[in-house]
Order: C-alpha cells, then sequence, then structure tokens
C-alpha cells in the first residue's frame, strides 16, 4: 500500500462479531443540558461541544469542535457502564472506565512546520498513549483540521494530513479504526484529533459498493486514506461505528453539484454499509448522525430531505464542514 508504513494485519471486511465481545455497549446521544451537570455523572466518558458554545470547562472529558451548527447544538454525550476516571498525560486529555477510553488532544501546526508534521506527530503521540494503555484497541477517530481543501495536487491539506497520519501510524494501530476528517473554518490552523478506545478490539467492516479507503489509487494522493468504512463495537449487543460517509461509489465521486442526489447516494451507501456489519435493523432512535454539509445554504434543505427519508425518529446533529473532497456536499457518519 503505498506511502504506509504499516498494513493492517487483520482488517476484516465481513460481518463475524469479534470472538470475545463482551464489553457493555456505549451510550451515545444528543442532549441539551449544562456542560457542568453532565460532567458531574459519574459515568461520563465524553461531553462535545459545537460551534460558538458558550459553555466550557477544564475537564479532560470535555471537547469544543469549532464547527458551526444548525443554531444551538445540543452537546453529544458518551456514558459507559461505571464510573470514569480521567486525567492528562502530557499533550494528552483521556477518560476512561476501563473498558473503554476517550481520548483527545490538539496539535499547533505552526509548532510542527505544517499539517503533515501535525498529523504525523498526532498519531505518533496516540499510538505511544496506546500502547501504555488497558484500553490497547482504537475504534473510532475524529479528526478536524483548518482549510481542508486549500492546496492544488499533492499539495492539498488534506493529502497532507493523510501523509502525515500514514507515517505517524505505527504497529499499535493493528488494525485500521472507523475514522472522519472534516475540515473548520476558523482560522487557527491547529489539528484537533479525538478518538474511542476499548480493552477489546473491534471489528473493521467494509462497504460492498465502495473500494476499500487504504486501497484507493494514486490518483487520490501519495498516501491512502487509512481508515475503515466501520468498525463493529466488541460490545455484548451490536453496535455499529459509521465513518464519514458520502457519495462516493467505489472510489469515484458521483453526482457532482446534486444535493438531493448525493444525499440518496449516501443513504445508499450507509444502507450497504449497515448490511455488510449484518445489522438487522434501520437506522431509527437509537441511531444518533452527525451530517457535515459544505454550504451554509443547505443545512436546512439536507434536513428536510433527511426527515423525509428517515422521519423524525432519527437523531441528526447539522453542521456546517468541507468535506475531504471539494466535489462532494455532504457527509454522514453515526452509532448505530
Amino acid at each position: 500500500m503505498r506511502g504506509m508504513t504499516i498494513l493492517p494485519a487483520h482488517t476484516v471486511e465481513t460481518s463475524t462479531p469479534a470472538a470475545s465481545a463482551s464489553l457493555a455497549p456505549l451510550h451515545v446521544e444528543y442532549v441539551r443540558a449544562a456542560t457542568a451537570d453532565l460532567l458531574a455523572q459519574a459515568n461520563t466518558l465524553a461531553v462535545i461541544g459545537f460551534g460558538d458554545t458558550a459553555q466550557t470547562s477544564d475537564d479532560p472529558r470535555w471537547l469544543r469542535v469549532r464547527l458551526d451548527a444548525d443554531g444551538a447544538a445540543p452537546l453529544e454525550v458518551w456514558r459507559a457502564a461505571g464510573p470514569v476516571t480521567r486525567g492528562r498525560d502530557g499533550d494528552v486529555a483521556w477518560a476512561s472506565n476501563g473498558d473503554y477510553a476517550f481520548v483527545a488532544l490538539e496539535v499547533d501546526e505552526a509548532t510542527h512546520g505544517g499539517i503533515a508534521d501535525a498529523a504525523r506527530h498526532a498519531y505518533s503521540t496516540l499510538a505511544q498513549w496506546l500502547r501504555r494503555s488497558a484500553t490497547a484497541h482504537f475504534l473510532r477517530i475524529w479528526n478536524y483540521l483548518d482549510a481542508i481543501n486549500d492546496g492544488e495536487g499533492d499539495a492539498e491539506r488534506y493529502r497532507l494530513f493523510c501523509a502525515g497520519r500514514a507515517v505517524g501510524m505505527d504497529s499499535a494501530f493493528v488494525d485500521y479504526p472507523a475514522a472522519t476528517a472534516i475540515g473548520v473554518r476558523d482560522g487557527r490552523r491547529v489539528l484537533q484529533v479525538y478518538a474511542l478506545a476499548a480493552r477489546v478490539p473491534g471489528h473493521a467492516v467494509e462497504n460492498p459498493r465502495q473500494l476499500n479507503a487504504w486501497r484507493y489509487p494514486r490518483q487520490y494522493g501519495p498516501s491512502a486514506p487509512g481508515f475503515a468504512r466501520a468498525m463493529r463495537a466488541p460490545s455484548s449487543s451490536p453496535q455499529l461505528y459509521i465513518s464519514g460517509t458520502a457519495a462516493i461509489v467505489g472510489h469515484t465521486s458521483h453526482h457532482p453539484e446534486d444535493l438531493a442526489a448525493q444525499l440518496n447516494e449516501t443513504l445508499a451507501n450507509l444502507d450497504s454499509l449497515l448490511g455488510a456489519a449484518g445489522s438487522t435493523s434501520s437506522l431509527g432512535a437509537m441511531s444518533p448522525l452527525k451530517v457535515y454539509v459544505r454550504h451554509a445554504s443547505d443545512v436546512q434543505i439536507v434536513r428536510e430531505l433527511l426527515c423525509a427519508r428517515l422521519g423524525d425518529e432519527v437523531p441528526l446533529l447539522l453542521l456546517q464542514g468541507d468535506v475531504c473532497r471539494r466535489e462532494l456536499l455532504l457527509e454522514i457518519e453515526g452509532v448505530h
């Protein structure tokens, strides 16, 4: 695999659950509440705010993502079974209940000479943390970087990020986790990475309609994107962490500049992914979705289209963010 220092040894594309699936599922939901009240709960693993929220905290479990939301955004809350401990390890903020861990760090690009070396540093730091942790398996990673589409050809910032990530990953990453990479527009040039790790490895799932991202051809850059399309959690009841999903079939973007068609293609990919994971249920109340929309003028249209397709039961969080390919107008991720 070009540009990579490792090839995942156990990346799997079938729906067989991990043999040791035994953890209580993590509970993820969008809520409107005070950050302090949520962090006061002993089983809160993470609280994530979006946009210009006035809420803040110095608790390692709190993180603000600088993406504008559709109105006043709810908070995203992760709750674990049992009490959570937390702390800081150098640049890494962490929290864990022993089965799962929330891990986050921010890397100033200027300190590391640009986005490629910032990504390398971030992933090298995560790998080092992972080797010291009892929760030694990443299930899901989120990456947010400024101006993701700036630059031409291999100098595009997303391609540079992918190259740095590839170098930073090492043997600590046995499998590619599910992942998302989205562009913010705050001008800070600070790479923000946070992740969910587990004591037991999950099970990577690929989408039959899409080429595995880590097998993309050279036309998309010198280093293929290092992520799985989804990760089946090692939980006692089925739980799937879905990567950022857009209107890509095979490795080709479809329906440029056609918002409704891109949304339909994205939902078809989600259906295909659920089928590949062996899911017996469709998206519903227990399937919170995060939707990234490139243009602010499209946010309400996307909400209306999704409600028409999915009904009002599915929890939705719509954010304005730039997708990794310029022709893509939206991307959807979630938990099912």
